[in-house]
């Protein structure tokens, strides 16, 4: 990106340019993205197309005020800090499902970020309800975080099992990917019936108290490990709360694979 594609994101995320490279610039813009760019998957049903191309990304995130889910969001977010000064690489997981069971190769993006100061960080704004901050990629005891405790220990492969609250997360692999090795895994998750993303309609966002969700017509907000949920009982209060509570300008709702 040049520099007024980069001011550009800055302000999508209302962050001012870091004067440095450093870990704690890596935090600040961290959760400001999560607290601007909703996780979300509601091209899959507005029945849009979805590009991993970085101009395509950067085109929706900044321009058209919309989120993503992990291959957008920190493909995006790799851009921005890669024009930032930061040394970033991407790294491909395979996610678990609820039995323990890894998912597909490519199933997830996530970044490694070093930076001047000599961090070596684990950068992850597209995992839906993760880490606020980024994790010492490091440190092999517990990380504790707004968003949970999180561990990340090396396998006899050497890959990274990165678990949160005591659960397993998603398996990273350490090898650096480049955007486009990640095609099949959208492509998978964009129209496989056994995705998640097909069998969901969801966006969400960090807030200063928690996090707010909308998942089909509940809207959940969590407030100190506290959740509440309201039905929205029409369109027009469906799109209202994408428009008030998410940014985002839709002229039709969602279909809803779970109605």
């Amino acid at each position: 990106m040049d520099a007024s594609r980069t001011d550009a994101y800055l302000r999508r995320i209302a962050t001012p340019r870091p004067a440095a490279p450093t870990a704690q610039a890596l935090r600040t813009l961290h959760l400001a993205h999560q607290r601007a760019v909703p996780f979300e998957n509601l091209s899959i049903h507005l029945g849009e197309d979805i590009s991993i191309d970085e101009e395509a990304i950067v085109a929706k995130l900044v321009d058209r005020h919309r989120g993503g889910f992990c291959y957008e969001l920190n493909g995006g977010f790799a851009a921005l800090l890669t024009a930032l000064g930061f040394e970033v690489s991407l790294l491909q997981a395979r996610v678990y499902g609820k039995e323990g069971h890894l998912g597909i190769p490519y199933d997830h993006l996530a970044l490694r970020v070093r930076t001047v100061d000599g961090a070596d960080l684990l950068a992850d704004v597209g995992f839906g309800a993760h880490s606020h901050f980024p994790l010492d990629l490091g440190e092999r005891g517990e990380q504790r975080d707004p968003g949970g405790v999180f561990r990340i220990a090396e396998t006899k492969e050497g890959d990274l099992r990165v678990s949160k609250d005591g659960a397993p997360e998603y398996l990273l692999e350490q090898r650096p990917r480049e955007l486009r090795d990640f095609e099949v895994g959208c492509w998978y998750n964009c129209t496989s019936p056994q995705s998640t993303f097909t069998r969901s309609l969801v966006c969400s966002l960090v807030t200063d108290e928690g996090r707010l969700t909308l998942s089909g017509r509940t809207l959940k907000t969590t407030v100190g490990g506290e959740r509440h949920s309201v039905e929205l009982t029409s369109d027009r209060e469906v799109l209202d709360t994408y428009r008030e509570s998410f940014g985002i300008e839709l002229d039709r709702v969602p279909a809803d694979p779970t109605a």
